[in-house]
C-alpha cells in the first residue's frame, strides 16, 4: 500500500476532511471542501473565488475548473468508499456542461454505479442553488488495485 493511501485511510477514519483536501495539491489550490451528511453521504463544495472565473462578462466559473473539480470529487469519493492498495487511476472522464456556473459555491455528489475488482464507474453531479438544476454532470471510469 502506498504511503499516500495509508495516510488517506488514517485521515478518513478520523474524519479529518480538511487534511485530506490539503494532501491533494489540485484540490487544495481550488479551495475544495467536503464532509459527510447526516445520512453518511459525501457532499463536496467549491466555494467561490474570483480566480475561478473563466468568463468575466457573465461572470461564469471556468469550465476547466468545473471539470477538474468533478474529476477530483469522483476520485476522493471512490477512495473514501473502498479499501485499495493504491490510488484509483482515471481511465476515462466524460463531462456535460448543462448551464453556466454562477459566481457562487458549487456543490457536488457522487454515486458509484459499478465497482468490480479492476474497474469502477462513478457518476458525478454538480449544482449551485438547486440540486434538481445541475450545472454539470460527469461519468468517470477508474482502474482499481484490489486490497489483499
Amino acid at each position: 500500500m502506498s504511503r499516500f493511501m495509508e495516510r488517506f485511510f488514517t485521515l478518513r477514519d478520523e474524519k479529518r476532511y480538511d487534511e485530506i483536501i490539503n494532501a491533494i495539491p489540485y484540490a487544495k489550490h481550488m479551495g475544495m471542501a467536503f464532509a459527510e451528511t447526516e445520512e453518511g453521504d459525501l457532499l463536496f463544495s467549491l466555494p467561490f473565488h474570483e480566480r475561478n472565473v473563466g468568463n468575466t462578462t457573465l461572470p461564469a466559473l471556468h469550465g476547466g475548473l468545473i471539470g477538474g473539480y468533478l474529476e477530483i470529487t469522483a476520485q476522493i469519493h471512490l477512495m473514501w468508499n473502498r479499501e485499495s492498495l493504491e490510488t484509483p487511476k482515471i481511465v476515462d472522464f466524460s463531462l456535460d456542461y448543462l448551464r453556466s456556473g454562477k459566481p457562487q459555491t458549487l456543490f457536488a455528489r457522487c454515486e458509484i454505479t459499478k465497482q468490480g475488482k479492476r474497474v469502477a464507474h462513478v457518476l458525478i453531479e454538480a449544482w449551485q442553488d438547486d440540486p434538481s438544476r445541475p450545472v454539470a454532470v460527469a461519468r468517470a471510469h477508474f482502474l482499481l488495485t484490489t486490497a489483499s
